[in-house]
């Protein structure tokens, strides 16, 4: 087990119960999908797109942004706690969400909360991502 990414989903799991808020960035205020993988790798907020159209084919923005924040792509391996996983919530729509082990931290926009929920993973996966050795992965918890 990695231990970034022990520390990642401990993140991902302090933000559950926490409001959900189309392209929120603190949790003090609400977070959307992207703000909640951001606060759990330990990104600063300045440093996370929150101008992106919540519809749309954006997936080389999304990975790219993945790249900036220190995440590589799994390829070939099992998820492990920490991974962060784009999936295709619906046509033209993506999502992210942080594995914690047995299960998964996303923004439930219909719930309008953060919340964990067990694998698998409800909607297709598109890509995985996972950090590695950079600048947030031992950022402010």
């Amino acid at each position: 087990m990695s231990m970034v990414g022990e520390v990642i989903a401990a993140r991902a799991r302090s933000l559950v119960g926490t409001r959900f808020r189309p392209q929120g960035r603190d949790p003090a205020y609400g977070l959307d999908c992207v703000g909640t993988a951001a606060v759990a790798v330990g990104a600063p907020v300045e440093a996370v797109p929150r101008d992106y159209q919540m519809r749309g084919e954006l997936l080389a923005e999304m990975e790219e942004g993945l790249c900036d924040f220190g995440c590589r792509p799994v390829v070939a391996q099992p998820l492990r706690a920490g991974d962060l996983v784009v999936c295709r919530a619906g046509p033209s729509q993506y999502h992210l969400a942080v594995i914690t082990g047995g299960g998964f931290v996303h923004a439930d926009a219909r719930l309008r909360l953060v919340v964990e929920r067990p694998l698998p993973l409800p909607w297709p996966t598109v890509s995985a991502w996972r950090m590695a050795s950079g600048e947030y992965e031992e950022g402010e918890d």
